[in-house]
């Protein structure tokens, strides 16, 4: 079994306030994720912050250290807590799919855009762990950390695995669902 972990543990500094919390097609930003894992038929939990502002959940929320603030520090909750693979993302994906989710849980991958190894959404698995704290003590990026596990890849467009983080592409992001 795989589970998808929504990272919320983030500051929304660029959104200027805290982005699970975000409207967008009148549900907070956070709810298109956990909607497309549950149309995909998997179970989610939501990794946070102690004192990250999040609206209700019908899922699980599991705290992450307050420290250190990297994104790194969900997937190692998720995965010290699942005890199994689970599929990360951020709360502030709000175009990835179900048809996408499930793809990434069926075997170990990544996604790429334009050949460009994307961390989120991906599988990572537990035994992906000392890796994974490595780089987190180490405060390494992201995206060479999950190079540097050398993940079977999917390529996908932009669009799917596009991030919110400022209000100018949330206002973007509510264009393109009305459109």
């Amino acid at each position: 079994m795989t589970l998808v972990a929504v990272l919320a543990g983030g500051r929304g500094r660029r959104m200027g306030a805290p982005k699970a919390l975000a409207a967008l097609g009148g549900a907070p930003l956070i709810a298109r994720p956990l909607a497309a894992a549950a149309a995909a038929g998997l179970d989610a939990v939501v990794v946070a912050k102690p004192d990250t502002r999040l609206p209700e959940l019908a899922v699980p929320v599991w705290h992450e250290p307050a420290e250190p603030v990297h994104p790194l520090i969900g997937v190692v909750t998720a995965l010290e807590r699942a005890g199994e693979p689970v599929v990360a993302l951020g709360c502030d994906m709000p175009f990835v799919t179900a048809d996408l989710l499930a793809r990434l849980a069926a075997g170990p991958a990544a996604v790429t855009v334009d050949g460009r190894v994307e961390p989120f959404p991906a599988r990572y698995e537990p035994a992906a762990l000392p890796a994974l704290r490595e780089a987190l003590a180490a405060n390494a990026p992201v995206r060479a950390t999950v190079e540097a596990l050398g993940p079977e890849t999917v390529a996908v467009a932009g669009e799917l695995v596009a991030s919110v983080n400022t209000p100018d592409e949330l206002a973007a992001a509510e264009r393109a669902l009305c459109a």
